[in-house]
């Protein structure tokens, strides 16, 4: 009986000692898991900033060349875009390049500006992965006819 009760102890005790040890281990695990996400989510909002700024100085210099200006430029989308607004937030004409990106606390808008105006619909470009635009500048924007602009769409 005294050997029965001596192996019931040591069991117990080994039980206490591994529940103590995932009691410390996993809110470490989970503090871990929530750290890669907002360095993955900043990683994608930094990459973002990079595309957009790279469609910004492509339509500032095929704007500044002016029609019938053309250049195809490939740009790497991240992961995370949920959309691309080009001119304005409903893709009129405007000065901005705007990627709409998911973030752990909702969205994010990573903004670039260009001196030229600009309109176009990049918005099918939202899967991770390098695409083609086009941009080509014109005396009367597509969106807005009164107005000259940098058109930007993707090559298909």
């Amino acid at each position: 009986m005294k050997l029965t009760s001596l192996r019931i102890q040591s069991s117990f005790e080994l039980l206490i000692t591994v529940a103590v040890g995932l009691a410390v281990l996993l809110p470490i695990v989970a503090i871990a898991f929530i750290q890669i996400a907002n360095a993955n989510s900043s990683l994608s909002s930094i990459e973002a900033q990079q595309a957009a700024s790279k469609l910004a100085s492509i339509a500032t210099l095929v704007g500044s060349e002016g029609p019938p200006a053309k250049q195809v430029a490939q740009v790497q989308i991240p992961t995370g875009v949920r959309y691309i607004y080009v001119g304005t937030l409903s893709n009129g004409v405007g000065h901005e390049i705007v990627f709409v990106v998911s973030a752990p606390t909702g969205v994010s808008y990573i903004t670039a500006y260009t001196p030229v105006n600009v309109s176009g619909n990049l918005g099918g470009m939202v899967s991770p992965g390098t695409y083609l635009v086009n941009a080509t500048a014109l005396s009367a924007c597509p969106t807005a006819s009164q107005f000259a602009c940098v058109y930007m769409t993707p090559v298909v």
